[in-house]
């Protein structure tokens, strides 16, 4: 029996990939093999020292402590584009939000008072001042293409929009997936002059951290709209307040709201409604669950922020899994133990990421414990684990 434990709500879609008859899954459990949260913070968390696995049902994982984890051999599952189409949908409002003044209109609308005659009269003299504008032929910038990014970018073609994207982390999977409509960039240096709306889909690390900052801003034109949908730290909120006051850009729209931000002309701020739709929480659960399952019964990574990628299917015999140091000599010092405890290895596939290296063997006898306290031992292996 697996335990799971819940550190926030987790959809009844994904928990019901989980089986009862295989998972206890609560959200008060001790010695958990794995873990399902969404937004809690890990990072003053006590790890477990049961603890296998870690799912997060979103993108992001920075309130998750991926390097200490990593070092205790335990890989952290997301949900990569299981949320896209709802930060897409908000990308959207968020652009006819700003182009269209609507907030603003609204605001106007409600502040009027006096009978429906003196309400007519002030809307059509007062509606002039919330003129807007329309999207075609605009140009989008996307900063980011992974799954996000790419659906955004899409829309915005459909929408008779130009889009200008910039990735310099792109996978060639991700590059074979956009549209070849959508213009390159080099650098955001060399996007920025060029877009009316320009939105982020990238994670926040050194390389995004205040990406758009004083500086750049001076580059864009001022009926620029920027949103961000990504993470908070990306658009640096000071520069922008400035650049508004300044008619320096036309409108920004974020989804982490600020004291700065919040009572600022011409700014947006939502509640993080990026993925807060039923659809989004349903996608995320089901996919991390499922995560988490393979992992745990197969040895299976997939979707891993620190882990490699790795499917091998099952033979007939045992399976062992072990994490170590990306080190030379390994797998060698692996086998020998293996093969010094007279385990014949039927299947084996051993892949790294970074500084760490993952590896799957399957073997013709059941797995003695002195065989895994011995691989367990050797220098710079992290966890081993017997398999079903």
């Amino acid at each position: 029996m697996y335990k799971v434990l819940t550190l926030n709500n987790i959809s009844v879609a994904g928990l019901e990939h989980l089986p009862r008859d295989q998972y206890e899954v609560a959200s008060e459990i001790n010695h958990p093999d794995a873990i399902l949260l969404r937004s809690f913070k890990m990072h003053d968390m006590e790890i477990p020292a049961s603890l296998k696995a870690v799912g997060r049902a979103g993108a992001g994982v920075n309130n998750i402590p991926v390097d200490k984890l990593s070092g205790l051999g335990i890989p952290v599952f997301n949900a990569p584009g299981a949320n896209a189409n709802a930060v897409k949908e908000l990308v959207l409002a968020g652009m006819l939000l700003a182009s269209r003044n609507i907030c603003q209109a609204w605001e106007f609308t409600r502040q009027i008072e006096g009978g429906d005659a003196d309400l007519n009269k002030q809307v059509e003299a007062g509606k002039k001042m919330y003129a807007g504008f329309e999207l075609p032929n605009r140009t989008l910038g996307v900063v980011g293409l992974g799954a996000i990014g790419r659906l955004v970018a899409d829309m915005a073609l459909n929408l008779g929009m130009k889009v200008i994207g910039y990735d310099p982390n792109i996978t060639v999977e991700g590059a074979w997936k956009l549209s070849s409509n959508v213009q390159k960039a080099a650098s955001i240096e060399e996007m920025l002059p060029k877009v009316d709306f320009l939105t982020f889909h990238v994670p926040l690390v050194d390389a995004t951290k205040n990406m758009i900052n004083a500086e750049r801003i001076k580059s864009m034109k001022p009926e620029a709209v920027i949103l961000n949908f990504a993470r908070a730290g990306i658009v640096n909120d000071e520069a922008v307040a400035e650049a508004l006051s300044a008619a320096k850009i036309h409108a920004y729209v974020c989804d982490f709201p600020s004291n700065l931000l919040k009572q600022q002309k011409n700014v947006i701020t939502l509640p993080h409604l990026g993925a807060s739709t039923k659809e989004a929480e349903d996608n995320c659960a089901i996919m991390v669950a499922n995560e988490i399952k393979n992992y745990l019964e197969n040895g299976t990574v997939q979707n891993s922020v620190n882990f490699p990628e790795v499917a091998m299917d099952k033979s007939d015999g045992y399976r062992i899994s072990i994490v170590n140091s990306n080190v030379p000599n390994m797998v060698g010092q692996i086998s020998t133990a293996m093969a010094n405890a007279g385990l014949n290895i039927v299947d084996m596939l051993n892949k790294s990421k970074g500084e760490l290296a993952y590896t799957l063997a399957d073997v013709d006898q059941e797995i003695p414990e002195k065989v895994v306290e011995e691989i367990a031992a050797i220098d710079g292996v992290l966890a081993v684990r017997v398999i079903g």
